[in-house]
């Protein structure tokens, strides 16, 4: 199938042209139509398979259509998608930008952690879709500068990463702010009970497309595990990126300051490195990312809060230096290599004591990682090694699995840091 083939309009297939695009991803071939159709959508698809141009492409062609009623003074909101991070909201604005280049429709993003003053100044120019993060969206609504009052339509959009930061009470109060005649699409990665709720709660007969469930990796994406003593991590690490074959490399670690500690460790070898995480700037982050998708930087260290979106043009390698606490983050985490298609690597460090995560990632992907012990840190943890191989099971589908995220939550807070996701 074509993008031709989905009774898009020539404005946005020429801009689809310029951008190189001819061929849609199975999510956005099940969800282009049923939005185009005006119907409520519920999409489960793993990181990386385009779900941000799965909506915006459709939103754009109807939004396009003039609006037949609309208030006196400013022109009205009348789209508003809702995402957990302020990178990936940028992103998503990238992405309208450019399918949108060719459609007379104005869009802002807004989210925290910057002065409001000059998105208020946009806000008070009148805009047709906005892109916002929670918490600055409610604090600027309570302001009284953002009405919902003409949203025709609503997106969440990673709605499960909505609730591993603690903000489905934030996005409940929004969607008390909307009319309750729109078009709703909700996205999510998994679908654990309460995403279910929620979906059942602000979905009216939704068409449900569901592509890749999260329990599955890339075929194209080759995995190793590196048994090493947590002494030895350091060395390990140092040891792989000896091979120059490793142009750039993703490292995820699980805090802030194991990132910040690494990348200091990486700058020591002579290795060129920086973090990105919530800690660090609007300014800072932004700059981290350019210098490692333009190679000024080798090794990009992250933390699992930036795991699901960071989108890197022909990214080889992904390293994990520790493992991840909920197993469906070992997936998005190494799903930033081997997209579209492309070949993959990905290297996973474990210690003793991350030998229980690991055992929840051996029974989420079903089968074992083949073990490296061609290094010169291998050792070998009892239990781990030596335990069979986890049988298959069944692939879940909407509304099953258990809520790892309970298990796990990431520290409330506003607009935290993540980054970007596949257009």
């Amino acid at each position: 199938m074509l993008f031709t083939d989905l009774n898009l309009i020539k404005p946005i297939l020429d801009a689809l042209n310029t951008e190189g695009y001819t061929q849609p991803t199975p999510i956005q071939q099940g969800a282009i139509p049923h939005i185009l159709a005006g119907k409520d959508l519920l999409g489960c698809a793993q990181t990386g398979t385009g779900k941000t141009a799965a909506f915006a492409i459709p939103m754009l062609q109807l939004l396009a259509k003039p609006k037949t009623m609309q208030s006196a003074g400013q022109r009205p909101i009348r789209a508003l998608i809702l995402t957990p991070t302020r990178e990936l909201a940028i992103q998503i604005q990238e992405s309208f930008n450019a399918y949108g280049a060719n459609i007379r429709l104005r869009n802002l993003v807004i989210f925290g952690g910057v002065n409001q003053g000059p998105q208020v100044n946009e806000l008070r120019r009148g805009v047709d879709i906005l892109v916002a993060t929670p918490g600055r969206l409610l604090d600027l609504m309570n302001q009284g500068f953002i009405n919902l009052r003409e949203v025709e339509i609503f997106v969440l959009d990673e709605a499960d990463r909505m609730l591993d930061m603690g903000f489905v009470h934030d996005v409940k109060r929004v969607i008390t702010k909307l009319p309750a005649k729109r078009q709703t699409l909700f996205f999510s990665a998994t679908m654990p009970k309460e995403i279910t709720s929620l979906a059942d709660s602000i979905l009216h007969n939704p068409e449900k497309v569901e592509v890749t469930p999260v329990s599955s990796t890339a075929e194209t994406i080759t995995q190793s595990l590196y048994f090493v003593e947590k002494a030895n991590k350091k060395a390990l690490l140092e040891y792989v990126l000896a091979d120059k074959g490793i142009e750039t490399a993703l490292v995820f670690t699980r805090t802030k300051h194991g990132a910040d500690k690494v990348v200091k460790d990486l700058v020591k070898m002579g290795i060129s490195a920086e973090a990105i995480h919530g800690n660090k700037s609007q300014n800072a982050r932004q700059r981290a990312l350019s210098n490692f998708k333009n190679r000024e930087t080798r090794i990009l260290v992250a933390t699992d809060i930036a795991a699901r979106g960071i989108d890197v043009d022909d990214l080889t390698h992904v390293i994990n230096y520790e493992l991840p606490d909920v197993p469906e983050t070992y997936v998005h985490r190494i799903g930033r290599t081997g997209r579209a298609g492309a070949s993959g690597i990905s290297f996973s460090f474990c210690e003793a004591e991350e030998t229980e995560a690991l055992r929840d990632i051996h029974k989420l992907l079903g089968r074992h990682i083949p073990v490296n012990e061609h290094h010169p840190y291998h050792t070998t943890f009892t239990g781990i090694t030596k335990r069979p191989a986890p049988s298959g099971r069944p692939q879940r589908s909407f509304g099953g699995g258990r809520n790892n995220a309970a298990r796990k939550q990431s520290n409330y807070g506003n607009d935290r840091n993540r980054s970007f996701e596949r257009r």
